[in-house]
This record gives structure tokens, sequence and C-alpha cells, in this order.
């Protein structure tokens, strides 16, 4: 699920759960990473990443949002 393209079909709703999952994965993931070894350590990375993307997608929809909101500027 880690595809953008597969973000960006997703609703806001959906979205902000993912990246709330994520978040909360991504904590987890740090403190058994100071606790003891990792299985997988690329996990840490695939979900730093997965943040990225979420927050980037809802960034553009909120910029998509406010550009169609705000009436243009030419005469």
């Amino acid at each position: 699920m880690s595809h953008a393209s597969e973000l960006r079909e997703m609703s806001d709703e959906h979205l902000e759960l993912t990246l709330k999952e994520a978040a909360e994965s991504l904590f987890r993931l740090r403190i058994k990473a100071q606790t003891e070894r990792l299985d997988a350590p690329s996990e840490l990375r695939r979900q730093r990443r997965l943040i990225a993307r979420a927050k980037t997608i809802q960034t553009q929809r909120t910029s998509a949002a406010q550009a169609a909101a705000k009436p243009s500027a030419t005469p």
C-alpha cells in the first residue's frame, strides 16, 4: 500500500488513518530498535517514506482545494 498512486485513490479520512497507523508503527519500531535488534531494519525506512508520501498527498490536496476556492486574480 505504499505506492503513491494507491494513496492518491484513498479518501481523505482513509489517508489520515493510514498516516496515523504508519506513525504509530514507526514509533514502535524506533523503540524496538533501541531495546533490541530489529528483524527488518529496512522497515524503518519504509515507514518513514510512507509517512512522507501521505503527507505530500495531503498537502497537494490542500493546495488544490485552496486554489479552487480562491478566485482568479485576472479581470
